[in-house]
């Protein structure tokens, strides 16, 4: 049997230096936003952490846009892809995940999200012409996905199931990588124009669902909040979501929603390292273990791309 043709929009195998670097850029943000929600949630609702995020980072690109002489486009049907990736990329995942992490460590909550490559793969495979699924490629992604679960320690893992709260909880933070997942090809599909613009017309909209909501249930000017969660939503508006959304558009248009989405196995390294770095954490031999299995998997899923190039 054969497999349908993909379609849409061809892709070059041939990773730029700039495509790497804006990959561990994506990483490095990213990888800080488990320890953040964390924070924020100790004081706020989840709800209300999503909406601060969300507003915070609108605001900010919405001003950078005006200030670069861009506009955003009119009142129309040129904001629906906007609001489709608003829904599926930002405000449902934003929130799930943040809710999630009420329950779930953040160790959990990382290999939780790295199956989102995997779905990736398999949704790119048949929508993206030159995403296709190979042996390698998901060989490679399975190694990177075992060295999560080695990064992370596989104790870690002991955690899964539970009560129905904490497999709800789950299962939320899993639906958070599922909704990223297509987000990411549906971003190749469907939103074109200035990169800039896009990001921002799309945190707006997510502003406009989700701001509303949280006013409504969460009730925040009764929220007594200290300064520490007040700093981790305004870290999270405009470093994960608003400078990483441009980052996100960026890379996603010039290498594929499969190669973004190694970010994945990558920012849980990224928030173990930076335990080390500035928490003083002394990490087990299972970590470098664990970042030498991902890195191996990204070779391999590259590795077909650098030898057509």
């Amino acid at each position: 049997m054969t497999r349908p043709q993909a379609r849409f929009f061809p892709m070059s195998t041939q990773r730029t230096l700039n495509d790497w670097l804006l990959l561990l850029a994506l990483a490095a943000m990213w990888g800080s936003s488990f320890m953040f929600n964390r924070i924020a949630v100790a004081d706020l609702p989840p709800l209300t952490v999503v909406a601060g995020r969300v507003g915070v980072a609108a605001l900010v690109l919405t001003i950078i846009v005006y200030a670069t002489g861009r506009r955003l486009p009119p009142p129309g049907r040129i904001w629906a892809p906007f609001v489709l990736i608003a829904v599926i990329g930002n405000a449902l995942p934003f929130y799930l995940i943040t809710w999630g992490q009420q329950v779930v460590e953040s160790a959990l909550a990382g290999i939780l999200m790295a199956g989102m490559p995997l779905a990736t793969l398999v949704l790119a495979h048949f929508l993206i012409a030159g995403e296709h699924l190979t042996r390698q490629r998901a060989a490679g992604f399975a190694t990177g996905f075992a060295g999560i679960v080695v990064l992370m320690g596989p104790a870690a893992l002991a955690g899964v199931g539970g009560d129905v709260l904490r497999i709800v909880s789950q299962l939320a933070v899993f639906g958070g990588a599922l909704c990223y997942a297509l987000q990411s090809v549906l971003t190749r599909l469907i939103i074109k124009g200035d990169v800039m613009v896009a990001a921002a017309a799309t945190l707006i909209v997510a502003s406009i669902i989700v701001l509303p909501v949280a006013l409504w249930m969460d009730r925040p000017w009764q929220l007594a909040p200290g300064a520490g969660s007040l700093a981790a939503v305004a870290w999270l508006g405009v470093m994960p979501t608003a400078l990483a959304t441009i980052l996100y558009f960026q890379l996603i248009r010039s290498a594929g929603p499969s190669f973004m989405s190694l970010v994945n196995y990558l920012s849980p390294s990224v928030a173990v390292f930076l335990g080390v770095a500035l928490m003083a954490e002394h990490p087990h031999a299972n970590a470098y273990l664990g970042l030498a299995l991902i890195l191996s998997g990204i070779a391999l899923t590259q590795r077909r791309a650098a030898q057509r190039s």
